[in-house]
């Protein structure tokens, strides 16, 4: 789980894509440029690949503000999903290469 206390990335999303993994869960956070401004944008997938070679469908999106309180707002989602989806990540975890 990510602990929101300690995941202070804003300014690195501000100039680079963040990814990471969580048990079988893979995310990433990135800027994305709206017509009402800079969001910050959280996508989730299931291992065993990255996201460049998963397919779209089994990514999943949301968008929060691009301020602290949003990268607070997205870890509580992504918690949120590695606990809701659990069956998801662990079967993602089996089909690893």
């Amino acid at each position: 789980m990510i602990d929101k206390e300690k995941f202070h990335i804003l300014n690195y999303i501000k100039k680079e894509e963040y990814s990471a993994s969580m048990d079988g869960m893979r995310y990433m956070l990135k800027k994305k440029d709206t017509e009402e401004g800079a969001r910050l944008e959280a996508i989730i997938w299931p291992e065993p690949y990255c996201y460049a070679k998963t397919e779209e469908e089994k990514k999943q999106r949301r968008e929060f503000a691009l301020t602290e309180e949003g990268v607070r707002e997205a870890a509580d989602w992504l918690n949120e999903q590695y606990t809701q989806q659990r069956n998801l990540w662990e079967l993602s975890k089996k089909m690893r290469l």
